[in-house]
């Protein structure tokens, strides 16, 4: 019989095996890597020297990007709505500035406070509550993500807060959080329902969500606009909830949670004949096609960070990110 074929070798080798992947494993687990059975068992997202990793690594890149207009630079970094926001205003920024921004100051964040949810299976994600030197006094929210062990963290979602807004979360005797899916029972809406909800609630109305700036007072302002002298604005409101858009939702203290959400939005301006569509700003133009003449339609998307409070109740919309992703005229 050979050698490869001997049972003494093969059971050798088997265990050899055995106690490579065991120091393996144990080495990665060390190193706060999670590493078994990472789409079946509740760990923790990450642990909290990756977290501060991924928001300096992005910064950098962030800014690196801001200050060259360029979206190659901070691609790897951002993802779901964020990026959408984002390569569309360095595109534009670009256009109009080649030699890169000429306005441009680093961000810088500070104060950061990481919350990182203990779960069970992808995506695995963390959020950033963080002081920033832009935006006045208004608290940055960063939520990262990655959908496997081999991708980076990227930010998703990025809105401002007002000081004080920020919820005190549940959290586990070491600090974990709890992360809560779609379709959770006992919250004043389904976190897996709001992007829809709140784009019904922006065409028709409704009681899901408390008065606010980014409620009523948007609602008024959009009917205000609809019909000025000599042009007619039309709005339409859609969800976006799948892949990087989908929603992330983290336990709050008092039961409720606080939600992150994503939706898309169109506005449509019709000059009446013998008039023009008011003329738009550069960075408008830089993201057009075609040639505007008695209508302009925009496109934008926007992300929400929302408190959605345990049983009846309803929601309020604490901060929103919007940003043009594409124009065109005719």
């Amino acid at each position: 019989m050979s050698r490869d074929r001997d049972p003494r070798t093969l059971r050798r080798s088997a265990r050899s095996a055995l106690i490579s992947a065991s120091v393996t494993a144990m080495s990665l687990t060390a190193g706060g890597c999670v590493v078994v059975h990472g789409e079946r068992e509740v760990l923790p997202s990450t642990t909290r020297a990756e977290a501060a990793k991924a928001l300096q690594q992005f910064t950098t890149a962030y800014n690196e990007a801001d200050a060259a207009y360029d979206s190659a630079l901070d691609a790897e970094h951002t993802t779901g709505a964020l990026a959408d926001i984002d390569a569309a205003r360095l595109k534009a920024g670009k256009a109009n500035n080649p030699d890169g921004n000429p306005n441009h100051t680093p961000l810088e964040l500070t104060d950061a406070k990481f919350t990182i949810p203990k779960k069970a299976g992808w995506p695995r994600w963390f959020l950033v509550d963080a002081a920033g030197n832009k935006g006045g006094t208004a608290r940055w929210l960063l939520v990262f993500t990655r959908s496997s062990l081999d991708d980076p963290f990227q930010v998703a979602y990025l809105t401002l807060v007002a000081p004080g807004k920020v919820p005190e979360f549940k959290k586990d005797a070491d600090g974990w959080a709890e992360s809560v899916p779609v379709g959770a029972a006992g919250l004043a809406a389904d976190p897996g329902t709001l992007s829809r909800d709140y784009a019904t609630y922006l065409k028709d109305g409704g009681e899901t969500f408390a008065a606010g700036p980014h409620t009523t007072q948007w609602r008024a302002l959009r009917q205000k606009n609809a019909k000025r002298p000599g042009l007619v604005t039309q709005y339409i409101d859609e969800p976006l909830t799948n892949g990087d858009y989908a929603p992330l939702a983290l336990r709050t203290a008092d039961g409720g949670a606080l939600v992150f959400f994503t939706t898309r939005h169109y506005e449509k301006q019709t000059a009446h004949t013998g008039t023009s569509v008011p003329a738009p700003n550069k960075d408008v133009r830089a993201l057009t096609k075609g040639e505007i003449k008695q209508s302009l339609t925009m496109e934008f998307v926007s992300n929400e960070v929302a408190l959605n409070p345990k049983g009846p109740g309803k929601v309020e919309v604490l901060g929103r990110i919007q940003g043009l992703t594409s124009a065109k005229g005719s």
